[in-house]
């Protein structure tokens, strides 16, 4: 059997359920969304050639289409990499053996069956009103918290707290990572009386490697894609002053609320090839990171 066919069956055996399911049914509305995009469409009539005036008008007149980017960029760069750094800490605290390990896991792990649900979303909201829990607690040392949904200036790092604190699922990723760490390679080090800073920069870091790179992308992917949390703590319209007008939220709109389903469907297709570029970018810049066990025959 060839090589390469021998070392991806077993991958591709298990993707053909989702395969089966992506022809089946998602391929072909994406193709018509595809279609749509160069079209003016508001489902109440048929759909009419536009050619490229829906990227034209994108690109070059609507300011709140650079404002959404603008936003979910800086959401994407400030809360994946502090959602990262802040799993691998905890997991790498709960992989000691300490008493009552499982409770610990399972307690850390609860915010993110949570999820991105409306309860949570109403709970944060709440949290960080004028006069919520967070300014209650500021109150107590004679501070006066601002009024963290409703000022432009503060309302976006809400939702980043919100994302970080719903690390659990990269931290069973990461935990398992570690556990798949040879303890021999730390009892060298230690022989050799490394610190454990070093033991983590030598050792640590460079054999999670294919794990961070895992999470990276996923939790990318899902950063670009945050929709809930966003919609119902802005109040489905991106407020205060479009601070909170996420890429989706503003397809959403155009969608939805102005029935322009052509534009819409361009939208959608700019986030499509923005994900994807950053996935590319990912993958192309792991091998220069990315440390994999000499692969057997």
């Amino acid at each position: 059997m060839n090589k390469f066919i021998r070392r991806n069956l077993p991958g591709y055996t298990f993707l053909f359920p989702w395969l089966i399911g992506f022809f089946a049914l998602a391929l072909g509305p994406i193709l018509a969304s595809l279609y749509l995009s160069f079209t003016r469409y508001d489902i109440l009539t048929p759909p009419q050639w536009a050619g490229l005036e829906n990227y034209e008008y994108m690109f070059t007149w609507d300011d709140r289409f650079w404002q959404s980017m603008k936003v979910t960029f800086t959401f994407v760069f400030l809360s994946v990499p502090a959602k990262l750094i802040f799993a691998l800490g905890i997991a790498m605290a709960l992989d000691k053996g300490i008493r009552g390990i499982g409770l610990y896991r399972a307690v850390y792990y609860l915010p993110s069956i949570l999820g991105a649900s409306i309860a949570v979303a109403i709970l944060w909201r709440q949290v960080f009103e004028a006069n919520g829990v967070i300014n209650s607690i500021l109150a107590i040392f004679g501070i006066a918290g601002p009024h963290w949904m409703g000022n432009p200036d503060y309302s976006l790092y809400t939702i980043v707290t919100l994302a970080v604190w719903q690390f659990g699922a990269p931290m069973l990723i990461f935990l398992a990572g570690l556990r798949a760490i040879p303890n021999d390679l730390y009892e060298a080090a230690e022989i050799d009386a490394a610190s454990k800073t070093r033991k983590f920069f030598a050792i640590t870091l460079p054999l999670l490697g294919p794990v961070i790179f895992f999470n990276l992308v996923l939790q990318t992917i899902d950063a670009f894609k945050i929709f809930t949390n966003a919609f119902v703590i802005s109040g489905g319209n991106g407020a205060p002053a479009d601070s909170l007008l996420f890429f989706t939220i503003y397809l959403y709109e155009e969608a939805f609320k102005y029935f322009r389903m052509g534009y819409a469907s361009a939208l959608a297709w700019v986030l499509l090839i923005v994900i994807a570029l950053f996935t590319a970018i990912a993958f192309f810049s792991s091998r220069y990171w990315v440390y994999y066990e000499n692969e057997r025959d």
